[in-house]
């Protein structure tokens, strides 16, 4: 009798331990769940929690507009998030956090070098991979893999001709950090192209990670080589240190910059009078006078209380791209993960998109999008469409 009371309690406990380990991981193809469920991963907290904050409120302000409209061909959408404090073991730590809730579909991630390190992750597992802003050409060097923002090459040529056509400078310095794939990336592309504009570089000076809080060597190279226009493809944070420092030295061109700039105006401790001229090459401006770009605006502003940069428009178009791949390709939440990398990739080549960020966009299968550039300029303390 005891025997049989110690077995089937042996037995109770084991069958207790099997629910417990299928409750941590959601599988909702087989569990019948009907939903789409969506993973983000970005920075919300470290030093590019602007960039990551911001995406992760548009894409949940997304997900809420769509759900409340009937969600994808009647199926709602769960959205979870990952903080990867731009580190990428820390991206690829939240990315298993995110399959073991049953993520199907990522959004994400934010910056490239966590970017880079989740699509590795993503190709293991064939899973449909949308960043809204991992600009970087290792990003999508998988087929599974595709881009909202612009890719680095595109982004540098894109700003020499930019300079080049608006006849914004005749001398041009840089300033670029030699360890950062972002910024590397964009530098290359920019002094290629430079060579077939209408103004000469003057100054090419690098940084590293390991060496990017005094600026004054780099300030003063650019400064002597008497450049009008000092091209920064970098990100914010160096980028407020390098205005400041500049000013100090009695220092002030045109100072132009990628996306990697929005974000200049929230830095805490920076004095923000120092970005007054600054322009940014982005694919959207907050106060374009387009209705979509002012409902989105508006929303956002009543939502979350500030402003929304261009990293939360393309969060915000990258729902919206995902939503409409999904309809495409007649995806349903109950197919499995595999085969909806599959339909997706493949759907995403097909669809022209309207955005935030670009009206007609399409995509390559290499990844890459297909839309116009714009500049904004900072102008009385906040970002404004450049003509």
């Amino acid at each position: 009798m005891k025997v049989k009371k110690i077995l089937s309690l042996m037995l109770a406990l084991s069958m207790l331990v099997l629910s417990l380990a299928a409750c941590g991981t959601k599988d909702p193809a087989s569990s019948g769940d009907k939903k789409f469920y969506i993973g983000g991963i970005g920075p919300i907290t470290g030093g590019a929690a602007v960039y990551g904050q911001h995406v992760k409120n548009a894409a949940e302000l997304a997900v809420k507009e769509i759900n409340e409209a009937g969600g994808i061909n009647g199926t709602l959408i769960e959205f979870n998030w990952g903080d990867d404090e731009h580190d990428p073991e820390k991206a690829v730590n939240a990315y298993n956090n995110l399959k073991d809730w049953g993520m199907q579909i990522l959004m994400g991630t934010v910056t490239s070098t966590p970017s880079v390190a989740v699509a590795e992750e993503t190709k293991n597992d064939n899973v449909f991979m949308l960043t809204p802003s991992g600009s970087a050409p290792a990003v999508i060097q998988y087929d599974n893999a595709f881009q909202v923002c612009f890719s680095d090459p595109n982004q540098g040529a894109a700003s020499a001709k930019y300079i080049g056509e608006h006849n914004l400078a005749k001398k041009v310095a840089v300033i670029y950090n030699n360890s950062d794939v972002y910024s590397f990336g964009i530098y290359e592309k920019f002094m290629e192209e430079a060579k077939n504009q209408d103004f000469e570089v003057v100054a090419a000076e690098a940084f590293t990670d390991d060496n990017k809080s005094d600026f004054s060597v780099q300030i003063q190279k650019a400064k002597d080589s008497g450049a009008d226009l000092v091209f920064l493809p970098i990100y914010y944070e160096e980028a407020t240190l390098i205005l400041t420092q500049a000013n100090a030295l009695g220092y002030k061109p045109t100072f132009f910059g990628c996306d990697g700039l929005d974000g200049i105006l929230s830095m805490e401790n920076f004095d923000t009078s120092l970005a007054e001229g600054v322009m940014l090459l982005t694919p959207f401006a907050a106060d374009a006078e387009d209705e979509k770009t002012q409902d989105f605006v508006t929303k956002f502003k009543d939502t979350y209380g500030n402003i929304p940069n261009q990293f939360a428009a393309d969060a915000y178009d990258a729902i919206y791209i995902i939503k409409k791949a999904i309809e495409k390709a007649g995806v349903t939440p109950d197919m499995s993960i595999s085969e909806i990398c599959d339909a997706l990739k493949v759907a995403i080549t097909e669809i022209q998109f309207d955005g935030l960020t670009g009206a007609g966009m399409t995509w390559l299968a290499t990844g890459e999008v297909n839309k116009e550039p714009r500049a904004v300029i900072i102008k009385d303390g906040v970002y404004t469409s450049f003509e």
